[in-house]
């Protein structure tokens, strides 16, 4: 083995053990010469709010998701798997925390490269490395979701995609053809940071 990959459920009741642990396992495999992966996921039902009979999911929020990645990569994780952001305001929403105005304001916008770029930037300004989830399978529209979710990623100073189901879940020649339009996307040199 040359790397070690845990996962932690941010806001789970089994949170905090999790992150004492892995901070552990991640600090034994460095002293190791092993490299760690953390995927940093959100998972609680309280990072959803209903205003007027409309739900949001800030599971998927640039300011929580970039909390959970700084948080990662301060216990020693080397890569960050982490969903694209998808909204921000998380932190405001919940009343979760304190943060600066200015994390809205000035260090992004609703552009979706500028969400993942404060992802990347909570990864200690790209030192840990952050990878996006391709997301779920959703059929006939994978092909064109997991480039798009590439091209954010790629823009944003990320180091790339985790496909997953989106292309194991369906035919072997259908699955290779997503793997290689994404790998096209990173090998492509016009597709650079925004």
């Amino acid at each position: 083995a040359v790397a070690v990959g845990a996962t932690i459920y941010y806001g789970s009741d089994e949170s905090t053990r999790q992150i004492q642990e892995i901070a552990k396992a991640f600090h034994h495999a460095h002293q190791l010469g092993m490299a760690t992966v953390l995927w940093c996921y959100l998972r609680n039902s309280a990072f959803k709010v209903k205003v007027d009979g409309k739900t949001t999911d800030y599971h998927v929020s640039a300011d929580l998701t970039g909390q959970a990645n700084h948080l990662g990569v301060t216990i020693e994780a080397d890569i960050v798997k982490q969903k694209q952001a998808e909204n921000n305001g998380g932190y405001t929403a919940l009343n979760f925390g304190k943060t600066s105005k200015f994390v809205y304001d000035k260090l992004t916008t609703d552009n979706p490269i500028d969400l993942t770029r404060y992802q990347v930037l909570n990864c200690y300004a790209g030192r840990a490395g952050l990878i996006n989830s391709g997301g779920a399978s959703g059929g006939e529209s994978d092909l064109a979701q997991a480039v798009r979710t590439a091209v954010v990623n790629k823009r944003a100073g990320g180091m790339g995609l985790i496909l997953g189901r989106k292309a194991f879940q369906r035919p072997m020649k259908e699955g290779v053809e997503i793997i290689h339009a994404v790998q096209d996307v990173y090998l492509c040199k016009d597709v650079t940071i925004a």
